[in-house]
């Protein structure tokens, strides 16, 4: 059985794999062959690879925790958050369902902790955002950004209006 990373950054063991979006510790935006990587929407690619490109002049190395996920895959991540949680509620202000999911839509990566910290300043500058008060890992891409900074981040999922059902 595969030991598969969670969007909360620890492991969990089930039947999904790479198809769906699990992605093994060490994979970089750089890893074409692996989904996770490979399905994310292109621009959102093409600028985490950019910064990562200038990053690594700074020693750091962008890892993905997670990328694009399978609507399945996303799916049992929502029930675990449920479980874990006690309630739908609670585990939407982590978890997306699979129809509003950014990273079901190849939107959204959960970047490791080096290159979290080193977006936290330079991301910006690339369109790289921060979204979300309680998940310092998730980023998205913003082009305005570029020009006028990243949006205010939202508490966390739940106060996204892309959530709500």
């Amino acid at each position: 059985m595969e030991v598969l990373r969670t969007e909360h950054h620890g492991l969990h063991r089930g039947p999904l794999g790479e198809a769906d979006g699990a992605v093994a510790d060490g994979t970089t935006v750089f890893d074409d062959g692996v989904p996770g990587v490979a399905k994310l929407d292109a621009d959102l690619l093409g600028a985490l690879r950019h910064a990562a490109a200038d990053a690594a002049d700074d020693g750091v190395g962008f890892v993905v925790d997670s990328g694009w996920r399978s609507r399945r895959y996303q799916e049992h991540l929502l029930r675990e958050a449920v479980s874990k949680y006690g309630s739908e509620a609670e585990a939407a202000r982590w978890v997306a369902t699979p129809g509003t999911s950014a990273h079901v839509s190849g939107e959204a990566v959960d970047i490791g902790p080096d290159a979290a910290a080193w977006l936290s300043v330079h991301g910006a500058a690339y369109g790289l955002c921060r979204i979300y008060g309680n998940e310092p890992w998730h980023y998205e891409l913003r082009p305005d950004a570029v020009d006028r900074g990243c949006p205010p981040l939202y508490a966390d999922p739940a106060h996204d209006p892309r959530m709500q059902r």
